[in-house]
């Protein structure tokens, strides 16, 4: 009998988990992971210079973020100027991926391709550590979305040359964890994909909202929102984001709010 990718996790006996056991820890370090940030207008700016402070304050000094899409609200030029102008302030290499609010119409995308060149489908490592941002938009739909196919070949691509016992983290806007409102309708087969993989964690955003759903040992979890010019989806007041180490081959995550004026 086949398990599917969902039973694998499960029982912890995915390959590319069983074979890190030994060999697959990576290096030790801090990292910011944060979704949904909707920059709106010029209203949002002391907000997110709030952000930036506290971001760069953080101890251990994080050494890069990853930025879980709907960095804007419309995907206009000027949206997206001023959240990429925000990000750069911060003096941190940053890492993102688009969300459903960062295209500019429901075939346009331009905007966002100019202000964050490279954040389609992408992999890199950092300490013994990979990293694949991976995009899981159609479009603006919000919901009923499905990895489309330029990713699918992508992961198809990019999965058989890394290094399957090195700790691995995908970071994509859309839920992948079961019973997540608006989770991928494909998840469980773009999830197939790494089963010879050492997955230890998957961020996600969208759903404005902490959850965490665990299989074996990959955790897979949305966050509350970041967000000046929009609400938690649970109704809790908190906005902020994740400091994350790195540390043993796991991920531990700290939620760090912050506080409006």
């Amino acid at each position: 009998m086949q398990l599917s990718a969902g039973s694998l996790l499960a029982l912890g006996l995915w390959p590319g988990q069983l074979r890190a056991a030994d060999n697959g820890q990576g290096g030790e370090f801090t990292f910011i992971a944060v979704n949904d940030l909707h920059y709106l207008d010029p209203k949002c700016e002391p907000w997110f210079e709030r952000v930036v402070q506290q971001m760069k304050a953080t101890v251990p000094r994080p050494e890069f973020v990853l930025v879980i899409g709907d960095v804007c609200e419309n995907g206009t030029p000027a949206q997206l100027g001023g959240i990429r102008a925000a990000l750069n302030s911060l003096g941190l290499p940053f890492h993102t991926v688009i969300g459903n609010h960062d295209w500019t119409a429901p075939t346009d995308r331009e905007a966002f391709d100019k202000n964050f060149p490279g954040s389609t489908n992408y992999s890199f490592v950092h300490r013994g550590w990979q990293f694949l941002g991976m995009d899981s938009s159609q479009g603006q739909k919000s919901s009923g979305v499905s990895v489309q196919a330029h990713t699918l070949r992508f992961l198809d691509d990019t999965l058989p040359k890394l290094k399957p016992e090195l700790p691995t983290v995908l970071f994509t806007h859309f839920p992948f964890g079961v019973l997540t409102p608006h989770r991928v309708l494909n998840a469980d087969a773009v999830l197939e994909r790494f089963k010879d993989m050492n997955l230890v964690s998957v961020f996600n955003g969208h759903f404005h909202a902490f959850t965490e759903r665990q299989r074996g040992s990959t955790v897979i979890t949305t966050n509350k929102c970041c967000a000046f010019a929009r609400s938690n989806h649970d109704r809790t007041p908190e906005k902020g984001y994740f400091v994350c180490t790195a540390k043993d081959g796991r991920i531990t995550r700290q939620f760090v709010e912050v506080k409006a004026a």
